[in-house]
């Protein structure tokens, strides 16, 4: 297997950041009760705090590499795909 653990961990870290800019912003602006969208987000945060931290893994080890790797890839396309749930909710107006 490529390995991809320091691309996953570099673009958890960003997706996670920006998550958590998501995140404060719904708090600050009081929206959080309103919608579900603050808990999509924590979730995906989640996701790629996991990632992130098995992608360190994969990196620091050295017997189970491939196994950390791949488990790290596959909960950051999950991140990926509940981001995309959540844009796509908001696209279409079925959450506010």
């Amino acid at each position: 297997m490529k390995n991809n653990s320091p691309h996953i961990l570099n673009t958890s870290a960003n997706l996670m950041g920006l998550c958590f800019i998501v995140l404060t912003s719904l708090k600050v602006n009081k929206l959080s009760d309103a919608s579900i969208i603050d808990e999509l987000t924590a979730v995906a945060t989640l996701f790629f705090i996991t990632s992130c931290i098995l992608s360190f893994l994969s990196m620091r080890s050295s017997r189970q590499s491939n196994t950390f790797e791949r488990l790290a890839d596959l909960i950051f396309l999950g991140g990926l795909l509940i981001i995309f749930v959540t844009i796509t909710l908001i696209t279409l107006n079925i959450i506010r």
